[in-house]
């Protein structure tokens, strides 16, 4: 790392501490909250207890340790100046907040929240724990922003043993779903520019989520199951199949819904608009917002058919939602560069409060990682300023009639109430 490099990395971590020291009443935890971060932050690999105290300069991990399990500290707090933190240096108009869970391998019994349980990220059912998060994204970039570790009912019906883990006595079971909708309650209060909701179809598919999601106000492209139901829609698989018997193939439009790793994820796509519903999608006899199904077709595999449900305002095109589609990868990265890069799920703690504070911690420095990336590519970018510019030429491969962005297969074009559940008409 060049000087001036290694000085703006210093002066950003040191300008982060200073915002959340003063959640720390006593010097003794600020000090050594300042020391962890900065083991987080250091060489790729294996962080556990003694290697943090040693890279810190400490003789042993207990001064760590007792951060995480004994001092007095408030990781909601923390939370709230990494959620303020994130806003300045990576917010945009544009924010996507995402939803989705993880899993962390853990052995034995008596760590809180632990059970045999389906992990995504084992890719089978083991011994783990699940923890829902909030991932908040733009052009500017993303991070972690907010979390919950899941309780199963084997630990919430168990009081004794909640209590051995300091599980608060407020704590009751709550589904996933019910967790992401205590995250997507908590963004409106905090400093994050959230224009968009987006989750995979375990949160998509929950009609209460969606419900909520509309009563503030916020747009939505939520992945669902191919039986999926919605308000004034069918199966959201037999509305596609009744795609115009005029114009079937050019019902699918190729469109690019973001870079892998491999250059542009290329789709076909077909939107259809869907009926409105007074309740949310008009204000007085005025209507305000739009409700779509999406589905998503492989090119390699094109029987395969992924569907979406969004809710949008007026003037949303469809290259927009199949944008916010898109960007539901980005919480996937936020997972894997926090677990490589700043050990989020390396930690030593068994008891609620040392996962929650841990796992806060670790987002904070995987926060600071992204800030600092946003930075340098601010950075590349104003030293190119002036290089010419290429638009790319459109995916598109469809030469039939479109509007706005795609075909509009057939619906009716009347208000519902969200009890209705009107038929297709030709």
């Amino acid at each position: 790392m060049n000087e001036p490099a290694a000085e703006t990395w210093d002066n950003e971590l040191e300008d982060l501490f200073l915002r959340i020291g003063h959640r720390f009443s006593r010097v003794e935890p600020r000090r050594r909250m300042r020391d962890f971060v900065r083991g987080l932050l250091g060489p790729v690999g294996r962080k556990n207890g003694w290697q943090l105290a040693e890279y810190a300069g400490h003789a042993t991990p207990d001064g760590l340790q007792h951060l995480l399990a004994g001092s007095r500290w408030d990781a909601d707090e923390i939370r709230d100046e990494l959620q303020h933190y994130v806003a300045e240096r990576l917010g945009a108009d544009d924010g996507v907040l995402i939803i989705d869970d993880t899993g962390f391998v853990k052995k034995g019994t008596t760590s809180a929240g632990v059970q045999r349980q389906c992990s995504g990220t084992a890719g089978r059912t083991g011994n783990c724990r699940i923890g829902v998060f909030a991932a908040c994204a733009s052009t500017r970039g993303r991070a972690l922003v907010d979390r919950e570790l899941y309780l199963p009912k084997s630990w919430t019906e168990d009081r004794d043993r909640c209590r051995a883990a300091r599980i608060p006595d407020e704590r009751e079971f709550r589904p996933k779903g019910g967790l992401a909708k205590a995250l997507v309650l908590r963004a409106p209060a905090s400093d994050l520019p959230i224009a968009w909701v987006t989750a995979d179809s375990a949160y998509g598919q929950e009609g209460r989520f969606c419900r909520l999601l509309e009563q503030s106000g916020v747009g939505y492209v939520l992945a669902v199951p191919k039986s999926q139901f919605s308000v004034g829609c069918p199966r959201v698989d037999w509305l596609f199949a009744q795609a115009p018997a005029q114009a079937p193939a050019q019902a699918w439009e190729r469109i690019s819904c973001g870079d892998g790793a491999k250059g542009p994820r290329i789709y076909d796509w077909a939107a259809i608009r869907l009926s409105a519903v007074a309740e949310f999608d008009y204000q007085d006899e005025t209507p305000v917002r739009q409700r779509w199904a999406l589905g998503r077709r492989s090119l390699s595999r094109p029987d395969e058919i992924a569907y979406c449900l969004a809710y949008a305002q007026l003037d949303t095109t469809v290259e927009q939602l199949v944008r916010i589609a898109g960007m539901r990868r980005a919480i996937e990265e936020c997972f894997q560069a926090a677990k490589n890069e700043c050990v989020l799920d390396q930690y030593e703690v068994r008891r609620y409060p040392g996962w929650m504070r841990h796992v806060t911690l670790a987002m904070l420095a995987h926060a600071f990682l992204a800030a600092m990336a946003a930075m340098a590519a601010m950075a590349a970018a104003a030293a190119a300023k002036g290089a010419a510019e290429t638009v790319p030429a459109p995916w598109s491969t469809s030469p039939g009639q479109r509007s706005g962005g795609s075909w509009q297969l057939a619906v009716p074009a009347a208000r519902v109430h969200h009890t209705a559940r009107p038929s297709l008409t030709p």
